[in-house]
């Protein structure tokens, strides 16, 4: 008997700014529309064991797509998309969220996001109030401001440039794993960070350095009465600190956060099931509000 899992792929045609993307997603489970957002220069990967998880499917339709430029998903054939720079924008995230869930026509759904997925959280929960119930963000953040974004530009080029290679990408995400995690996942971690194209990674940042910032006072304006806030950091995680994390929840009114112990920045592939522990009683708190 061949083992397989019960994740299921395809493809679906999106127009997002005009514009036409064939998009992968996968999908697993019955109940609650749990829709996941990979993190920077990465793809759907990250959260096949959220998907074989049957605490999680029993109650909730775990779905993961590939933002266009990653993993499966191709530039779009409608644009010389090499003449361009790629630059991801929150505009272009917010719409893209928007498109995918009237796509599939989802009811009621919940978000969860790590890293720049994170990010996008709080930016959702602030500009998009109607098109999730609640919105789940791993790693989230203020943003570094206007004067860190400036000086982490050469930086970001550091990740496109021809002399530097894909090695150095996957090191700098090894540093950002708690060093308790089992070395299978952290390995597992950096080799789908690496399979991406160099050049995606660095236009992603642009959505997570400059155009994610909340230093401004705007969180203040998150109404958690129209979408529940929850916020879960690790304490290895240094690009968004818990400190960083909790001075965000702290400008929510209703938002719950949770700090955990012995885990990075990418709990979902790290050690998902640590970072499990910590996640089931928000994806059951929110849940139960849904009866």
């Amino acid at each position: 008997m061949v083992k397989t899992e019960a994740i299921t792929g395809k493809y679906m045609y999106l127009t997002v700014q005009g514009v036409e993307y064939r998009v992968y997603f996968e999908e697993n489970g019955k109940g609650i529309p749990l829709v996941c957002q990979h993190t920077a220069g990465c793809d759907g990967r990250q959260w096949r064991h959220l998907f074989n998880d049957k605490d999680i499917t029993s109650k909730y339709r775990v779905i993961a797509f590939d933002l266009p430029y990653h993993g499966k998903s191709l530039p779009p054939e409608s644009v010389e998309w090499w003449t361009q720079e790629y630059k991801l924008t929150k505009k272009f995230m917010l719409d893209f969220h928007t498109e995918f869930c009237r796509a599939l026509e989802l009811v009621g759904p919940v978000y969860i996001g790590c890293s720049m997925g994170g990010s996008l959280a709080p930016d959702l929960a602030l500009e998009r109030p109607n098109l999730y119930k609640a919105v789940i963000g791993i790693e989230s953040g203020m943003g570094v401001g206007q004067a860190m974004s400036a000086a982490m530009q050469p930086m970001l080029h550091m990740l496109n440039h021809p002399r530097i290679s894909n090695e150095f990408k996957a090191a700098s995400m090894t540093s950002l794993m708690a060093p308790t995690s089992p070395e299978k996942y952290r390995r597992e971690t950096i080799w789908v960070y690496s399979s991406n194209a160099p050049s995606v990674f660095e236009g992603d940042l642009y959505y997570y350095i400059t155009d994610h910032d909340m230093n401004d006072g705007s969180a203040k304006k998150i109404d958690t009465s129209r979408v529940g806030v929850y916020m879960l950091t690790g304490e290895y995680d240094a690009s968004n600190t818990t400190e960083d994390s909790r001075k965000l929840a702290e400008q929510i009114k209703g938002a719950k956060y949770s700090p955990m112990k012995e885990l990075g920045h990418f709990g979902m592939t790290e050690n998902f099931q640590l970072l499990k522990k910590h996640l089931m009683p928000m994806l059951d708190e929110i849940a139960s509000k849904r009866k």
